[in-house]
């Protein structure tokens, strides 16, 4: 039995597959105080024995959360002396240029418990100063006792080029300090650029503790039920871990969730033929759109959460808060609008009788009728149609609208904000959505998807079967999967294509040693990118280089392979002229799996609180748009 199981803000999916293949379809809702007991329940009521469960694949928005709400643990910064101030000085860039008001984000971490220590390493990674044990063990050390901190975040200047100094520093807080928890900058994300890696170093400290807690305690309600197979998590970038590869570097768990729909969509779209995909995950909460190419999804090496730069491998998801929980509302110009706040789970839409009051897109539904109230959740769930029309009544009366007009106003701002988020990965980016076929699936992305799909100029619809659950199907349907990144900076010569290949060696030697005593083998796919750009530049280019034919690589090749990347992203290839360089290496190392399991459109069986979108048949209006159904 291989079990995926996927903690959303409104409601936890789950599907089992079994060795025939059989489906049970299981979502209830999540519990945003113990998501562990949301996940936890979602497993009983699917009525699977956990005991004869042999793969386990989880995500959650936990990590995110920690960050959103400002809940991870309580960290300590120490970097080199004169640097101190990293966090809270960032960089000199506003994300909101004509905002009077405009602060700078908030780090997670305050001036009062960031420490320095005596060192320092050149840009080379020699040593100008070696590290002051002495003082650190005197001044340090008792500091950090007395701050009573879960985690310490460990970021030493130059310390990508040589991490002897945060390891050294590292070792010395472990010996000292049992229990707490250390995150080193050379292994969270071992690249240039002081301030991101900073800022990403401290966040992977800021939330592993609370990503173990929840692992720990998930883990031993597992085991209490017999559960003796592999658990692994979703991370951002599309792949998996086994949960104590999670516990060494927290960070990439972060928006596991959306990443794990993405999967979904391009492994179940696979099966009809399609491979240029705008996939559209529509949840209680929020709506995460993303571009994929030829059946990969796009990735970015950097991406912010509340503003704060997170500098590692992320599918490139685009989040917007128009969910079916969001809430309806009017600004002060009396605009209509539609979230970004939502009801969540709890106490959710006011149709779910939870003692929610505020209009949301999913009472507006129930208004249209574009949710059948007798089939909610496959029946099991009772929906309340008069409090659906009492929350909108006050905003029809102030808009002078009937209950249905209103409504449908509200579903049609919610898909204009969705529009905006594909335009935003697609057109802003040079790609046509026309080209595209478009997957929707989560609780409302059917829902939406033709007055969506309308709007963009996309003829094709994959409604996938399930499609309320296909997260938690993407959780089974990823490869194992770890991405490592290095900086070596190196002008394009004769000389590159060996020194590009010695890289290589290296990473590979370090990747493949983690992925052998994680018992993911020892004869993983290895993808291998090159951060590029022209001398003088202050942004790069990703490049992605064959990396079982290394030794054919010449200099000519890796201009080639530059100009034609930057002529994909910025439309021109540049001066060929002008000097070249490579700034940092990525290294992907998948485990592929040996069998992909399939959606189908009979899912063999059901939770007790199992249910498909089979219902959702009464669109808001007529539309030309075909759709295909992703066939097993």
């Amino acid at each position: 039995m291989r079990v995926g199981v996927e903690v959303g803000g409104t409601f936890t999916d789950l599907v089992a597959i079994d060795e025939s293949g059989a489906i049970t379809v299981t979502k209830v809702p999540s519990v945003p105080s113990a998501p562990d007991e949301g996940a936890f329940n979602a497993l009983l009521a699917s009525g699977v024995s956990i005991a004869e469960i042999e793969d386990l694949a989880h995500g959650s928005t936990i990590a995110t959360n920690a960050v959103l709400e400002r809940k991870g643990a309580k960290v300590a910064f120490v970097t080199t002396k004169g640097f101190r101030d990293i966090l809270a000085m960032q960089r000199h860039s506003r994300s909101r240029v004509y905002d009077l008001t405009y602060q700078k984000p908030e780090p997670v971490v305050a001036r009062r418990d960031s420490f320095e220590v005596g060192e320092r390493l050149l840009a080379d990674g020699s040593v100008l100063d070696a590290l002051d044990a002495e003082t650190v063990e005197r001044d340090l050390i008792p500091r950090l006792k007395e701050g009573d901190y879960e985690a310490v975040a460990i970021c030493l200047l130059n310390s990508y080029a040589n991490p002897a100094h945060e390891e050294e520093l590292a070792s010395i807080i472990a010996r000292h300090c049992q229990g707490m928890q250390v995150a080193c900058s050379s292994a969270v994300t071992r690249e240039f650029r002081e301030y991101e890696r900073a800022s990403t170093t401290t966040l992977s400290a800021y939330v592993q503790p609370v990503i173990n807690r929840y692992l720990e305690k998930f883990e031993d309600r597992l085991t209490g039920s017999g559960f003796t197979g592999r658990f692994s998590v979703m991370q951002s970038n599309g792949g998996r871990l086994p949960a104590e590869g999670m516990r060494r570097n927290a960070i990439t768990a972060l928006l596991s969730g959306p990443a794990a729909g993405v999967m979904g969509a391009v492994r179940q779209a696979a099966r009809s033929g399609h491979h240029n995909l705008v996939t559209f995950d529509m949840g209680g909460t929020s709506t995460d759109v993303c571009l994929v190419t030829d059946g990969k999804p796009d990735l970015t090496s950097e991406f912010a959460l509340d503003g704060l730069p997170i500098r590692t491998p992320i599918i490139d998801i685009n989040t917007v808060g128009a969910g079916g929980g969001s809430i309806i509302w009017i600004d002060d110009g009396g605009m209509l609008r539609a979230g970004p706040q939502s009801a969540g789970a709890d106490p959710g839409p006011a149709c779910y009788g939870r003692g929610g009051t505020e209009p949301t897109v999913t009472d507006a539904h129930v208004i249209r009728r574009t949710l059948r109230p007798d089939a909610f959740l496959g029946g099991r769930m009772e929906i309340d149609v008069a409090a659906s029309e009492a929350a909108f009544q006050p905003l029809a009366e102030k808009l002078s609208m009937s209950l249905e007009e209103i409504a449908d106003a509200a579903i049609r701002v919610a898909d204009a904000n969705i529009v905006r988020a594909m335009q935003i990965i697609s057109t802003e980016r040079g790609k046509d959505p026309r080209d595209y076929a478009m997957v929707a699936f989560g609780g409302a992305g059917p829902l939406h998807a033709a007055r969506v799909a309308e709007d963009l100029r996309i003829d094709t619809i994959i409604v996938p079967p399930n499609a309320g659950v296909l997260s938690a199907y993407g959780l089974l349907a990823a490869d194992y999967q770890q991405f490592d990144s290095t900086t070596r900076k190196m002008r394009l010569d004769d000389d590159t294509p060996a020194a590009v290949i010695a890289v290589f060696e290296e990473m590979k030697k370090r990747a493949v040693e983690r992925f052998i005593l994680m018992g993911l083998g020892n004869d993983p796919k290895l993808t291998l990118l090159a951060d590029m750009r022209f001398v003088g530049q202050a942004f790069e280019v990703a490049v992605e280089l064959d990396a079982g034919n290394l030794e054919a690589l010449t200099s000519e090749d890796l201009r080639r392979l530059f100009a034609e990347e930057h002529h994909r992203v910025f439309m021109h290839g540049g001066d060929a002229a002008n000097p070249i360089e490579i700034v940092a290496f990525r290294l992907g190392v998948t485990a592929p799996l040996e069998h992909i399991p399939a959606l189908k459109e009979d899912s063999g069986r059901r939770g007790r609180a199992g249910h498909s979108l089979d219902h959702v048949t009464n669109m808001a209006r007529p539309t030309k748009v075909p759709v295909a159904i992703a066939r097993p």
